[in-house]
């Protein structure tokens, strides 16, 4: 890799006016979440254009995996500092991000309004009422690699089921400390190999679930700041301190706008929630809604800039030694604990967003979208996007909220 950032195999520089035109096109169309976004950055980056080798491609993923922070957005970065260094990370982080921040925003302002129009109460209503579904699908998809990464011996899926077991009680009692019990889990599969000099349940695959680290309290340090200081310290959870993205960090973001703060009600932070999920981009978006809710748009933008900040900063300061990161033993060793705790808090966290539903019809949708996502296995944009014209139905007919 040369001293711009580019790799060796890069025959030219890709010009920033290009750049910004893939990413930003990719912003706009990245429905989906990580996987889309995958999808579509490998088929620019190695297929169409082949900027990239394919092991380039996959060895990226794999760095991103272990940062903190919305493992997409940083992928989108990397490619682009590997194409045009600096310049290129900037260009093509923002114009990934900055499609679905504009569009959240405005939804945000739509759907959190004083007085909005029915069929929009009725459409946050019926897309909320699907969310606890979506918890349950991105839970179980992380189901396989993080068995595949834990090992096949007897004790090794004892301890995934106890790691798991752990992850989703904390997410459902504890609030902020949920962080603590993440952490608990990948050090003690941290003391187990280190105690047992075990190497065979070591080796590839994907992270299998990513933890949050510590500091979960933090808005002690900085309650003197007001509003925005909260803002601004939730945003950083979201983008410096947290493994996973999207939804390990409901939990920690839902206790924070709803219980700490009183931002948003339990259905405002469903229908945030559902927001990040239908708009293009990453899925972290759902803090921009947080924020907006917290301070106006001035919140909304504060929270998006301190969530992702981190993203361009690990990839700016700190890409030339993902390779070194990734061959660290204890870093795999952490995660491979702390992955069943996280997909077992992101299933945990299912339970109170499905409390927060309030009127009877929502769970028939809940069931419905439970159906289509988890037996089913379809996607999820088209799920919430149902759920909000079976809620805009529902309120046509004169069920609550009308």
């Amino acid at each position: 890799m040369g001293p711009d950032g580019r790799t060796a195999g890069t025959e030219r520089v890709v010009g920033l006016g290009t750049i910004a035109r893939e990413w930003g096109r990719i912003g706009i169309t990245g429905f989906g979440g990580p996987p889309a976004h995958i999808l579509l950055l490998r088929r620019l980056c190695v297929e169409r254009r082949q900027w990239l080798s394919p092991e380039e491609f996959e060895d990226g993923i794999a760095a991103t995996n272990l940062l903190p922070g919305p493992a997409s957005t940083q992928l989108a970065v990397l490619t682009a500092w590997r194409l045009r260094g600096a310049p290129g990370a900037l260009v093509g982080g923002v114009c990934f991000i900055g499609p679905g921040l504009v569009l959240i925003l405005a939804l945000a302002a739509l759907f959190l309004a004083g007085d909005p129009p029915l069929w929009v109460l009725g459409a946050a209503a019926g897309a909320g009422a699907a969310v606890p579904a979506v918890a349950v699908q991105a839970a179980t998809s992380l189901v396989p690699a993080s068995l595949g990464r834990m090992g096949r011996a007897r004790a090794a899926r004892a301890r995934w089921a106890g790691y798991a077991l752990a992850g989703a009680v904390a997410a459902v009692l504890t609030g902020p400390w949920l962080v603590l019990v993440l952490i608990a889990a990948g050090l003690a599969e941290i003391a187990v190999r280190h105690d047992r000099g075990s190497r065979e349940n070591r080796g590839g695959g994907g992270s299998g679930g990513r933890a949050v680290l510590p500091l979960a309290t933090g808005p002690l340090a900085l309650g003197g700041l007001g509003v925005l200081g909260a803002v601004a310290w939730v945003a950083f959870k979201v983008g410096a301190l947290s493994y996973g993205g999207g939804f390990v960090i409901i939990p920690l973001m839902r206790d924070d706008a709803v219980n700490r703060y009183h931002w948003m009600t339990d259905g405002q932070f469903l229908n945030a929630v559902a927001l990040g999920q239908v708009t293009p981009g990453p899925v972290v978006h759902t803090v921009a809604a947080v924020g907006y809710a917290a301070a106006g748009l001035g919140g909304g933008l504060l929270a998006a800039a301190v969530a992702f900040a981190p993203s361009f900063l690990f990839v700016l300061l700190g890409g030339r030694h993902f390779d070194r990161l990734r061959a660290d033993r204890r870093v795999r060793d952490f995660l491979t604990g702390a992955g069943p705790a996280v997909t077992g808090a992101i299933a945990g966290s299912a339970l109170p967003l499905a409390a927060s539903l309030g009127y009877g019809w929502q769970w028939g949708v809940l069931a419905g979208a439970l159906l289509w996502l988890v037996l089913a296995r379809r996607g999820v944009v088209l799920a919430l996007l149902a759920a909000g014209v079976a809620g805009v139905l529902a309120v046509a007919a004169g069920l609550p909220p009308a």
